[in-house]
């Protein structure tokens, strides 16, 4: 009766101890639970979307068992949690592990995907989104990253149930990427840099030919033309907006 009470005890405080336990209580916690009832008891903090409380309890288990009979489940489990948290280094992290020493694992494809999400959700910016505030000249490196990962999932996978939506965050990312490319070339025109604004116009046409993003870029080619007097690459770009565009005003 003494030893269940001070079990008892032990995990009252733990749980209510939350952020402020070491990682070696968290340890000596699922050292006194065993694997699966602490292991369940980061599924419940994960179902009641405790996910900075799940990622404890999941990283000191896979920390106390890391060659145990859970411990491949767990280490997905910790890699949504540290996403659902906001930790992306965490997560990729994590991501990067699993990935290489289980090269061959049924759901490595889960973690390819995680990767783009992870680093798709490292650019975002809640404040600027709730104010829509359009960003598309920040620096899409992490852009790129989750565009590979995502890549790199439908070439390995393309049969994973993810691929279909990883596609279309592709097109998103693409629109993303190719909004930069605009960004920067209007930049240069204020500069009066026609030459470097024209040369993102065109990267934008060959590279990013199927987003939205192919009106404004030959709109800055036109302009940027004008100003080199470069009347013949002038023209040819007003002709493909013609014809695409008819309603462009730079016709």
């Amino acid at each position: 009766m003494k030893k269940q009470l001070l079990a008892w005890s032990v995990t009252s405080l733990f749980l209510l101890g939350g952020c402020s336990t070491t990682e070696e209580d968290k340890i000596a916690q699922v050292k006194l639970q065993g694997p699966e009832a602490s292991y369940q008891e980061a599924k419940n903090a994960m179902k009641n979307g405790n996910f900075n409380g799940a990622a404890e309890m999941l990283s000191a288990l896979d920390s106390r068992y890391p060659f145990g009979a859970l411990s491949l489940q767990i280490q997905l489990d910790l890699i949504y949690s540290y996403y659902k948290a906001g930790d992306s280094a965490q997560a990729l992290a994590t991501i990067d592990r699993f990935i290489r020493l289980n090269p061959n694992h049924k759901d490595v494809d889960y973690a390819y995907y995680m990767r783009g999400l992870t680093n798709m959700e490292s650019e975002s910016n809640l404040f600027q989104d709730l104010l829509n505030i359009d960003r598309s000249d920040r620096d899409p490196s992490q852009s790129k990253e989750a565009f590979n990962d995502f890549r790199r999932l439908i070439d390995k996978y393309p049969d994973s149930k993810y691929a279909k939506d990883a596609k279309q965050r592709m097109v998103f990312i693409k629109d993303r990427l190719a909004k930069y490319e605009v960004a920067i070339a209007r930049f240069y025109m204020r500069r009066e840099a026609y030459v470097a604004a024209a040369n993102r116009g065109q990267y934008v046409i060959k590279h990013y030919s199927d987003t939205a993003q192919v009106q404004p870029a030959l709109e800055i080619m036109v302009a940027a033309y004008e100003q080199l007097g470069l009347d013949e690459l002038k023209n040819n770009a007003i002709k493909v907006l013609k014809l695409n565009y008819p309603d462009s005003e730079f016709i």
